[in-house]
């Protein structure tokens, strides 16, 4: 069952790889994200991979998605795993349920109406003719002159005859047969964005395309979302960096911070501030839909950030082209 965690989505929303991976959702790329089959490995996601970079990182990423309420998820398909070298390549063979022998044939079982015979298929077959062997009437019409009742099976190891086969799953990997009881199976899915994250996520796409887009036409080389080492070593995430040439110490920072409340908090003012404070741009702005909060005012002044307050995205995108100075 899928258990939201609310105070984590705001932080999510900061991570490149989130970004990157919701950005493919609403700029249309897929409306679902479906995993791509491989028969040595089983299914995986090659998109979610190129965003990660870690194949092992992938159902761990989708998986925290999912538990945010960000991802929502539907049953697309399950995989059989041999439990004895955990391959997906498996074969499934129906078999004898004597011998297990999957070497079996299938027919079958027609029954004559008129006189009740009944006899697999093939001797009812006379070229291109149904003909019952007991009376040796010609069959025309099914459900007429004749009907279909069931299936029968003939084993051509052991020579005995049923209805139902027994299933064996056969490892093409190692070779080792193993039934329903000692099978690992797993669940795989495909994920679509949800209506409301996809919303709030389209608002915050909206504003960071179009400021982007705008310092792009300044001539200002921009990147969005970036990834800047600061004096520590550390690196730290902003939603744009943009400067002029290659004069990165002339750098402009962004990051936009929305709440489903009244105010946003001081907390966007105070994590901006710890990570200009080791990357030294020259300027600072945080876009705050739809108010910041009066303390959040306060230490965004004492920080020198420029604070942007709007009520929806489209002022947010007019008020920054007014503040911007380069």
């Amino acid at each position: 069952m899928q258990s939201t965690d609310k105070k984590e989505v705001p932080t999510l929303y900061k991570d490149r790889n989130v970004q990157v991976l919701l950005s493919k959702f609403l700029n249309g790329k897929f409306e679902s994200l479906e995993p791509v089959y491989d028969p040595k490995t089983g299914y995986h996601y090659p998109v979610v991979e190129s965003i990660v970079g870690d194949k092992a990182q992938v159902e761990p990423f989708l998986n925290k998605l999912y538990a945010t309420g960000i991802l929502e998820r539907k049953l697309y398909d399950k995989v059989i795993f041999c439990p004895k070298c955990n391959s997906a390549n498996i074969s499934v063979r129906y078999s004898c349920p004597f011998c297990k022998s999957f070497n079996i044939q299938k027919s079958s079982l027609v029954e004559h109406i008129k006189c009740g015979y009944m006899d697999v298929e093939e001797n009812f077959l006379e070229g291109d003719r149904y003909v019952c062997p007991k009376c040796k009437e010609t069959l025309k019409k099914i459900d007429v002159d004749y009907r279909k009742a069931g299936i029968w099976c003939t084993c051509d190891e052991c020579g005995k005859s049923f209805d139902i086969p027994v299933v064996i799953n056969f490892c093409r990997n190692c070779r080792t047969n193993s039934t329903f009881e000692d099978c690992a199976i797993k669940d795989v899915y495909a994920y679509t964005i949800t209506e409301n994250v996809k919303a709030e996520s389209f608002l915050n796409w909206f504003v960071i395309a179009t400021i982007r887009e705008i310092l792009a036409e300044k001539g200002l080389t921009v990147e969005s979302p970036a990834i800047l080492k600061g004096k520590s070593g550390a690196n730290h995430s902003f939603d744009i960096a943009a400067y002029k040439g290659s004069e990165q110490k002339k750098m402009i920072v962004l990051d936009l911070a929305t709440t489903a409340e009244k105010f946003v908090s001081e907390q966007p003012v105070i994590a901006l501030f710890a990570k200009i404070f080791d990357v030294s741009p020259e300027k600072a702005y945080l876009i705050a839909i739809p108010k910041l909060s009066e303390n959040g005012k306060r230490m965004a002044e004492l920080y020198k950030i420029n604070a942007i307050e709007a009520e929806n995205q489209e002022e947010a995108v007019s008020a920054f082209k007014k503040s911007l100075e380069i």
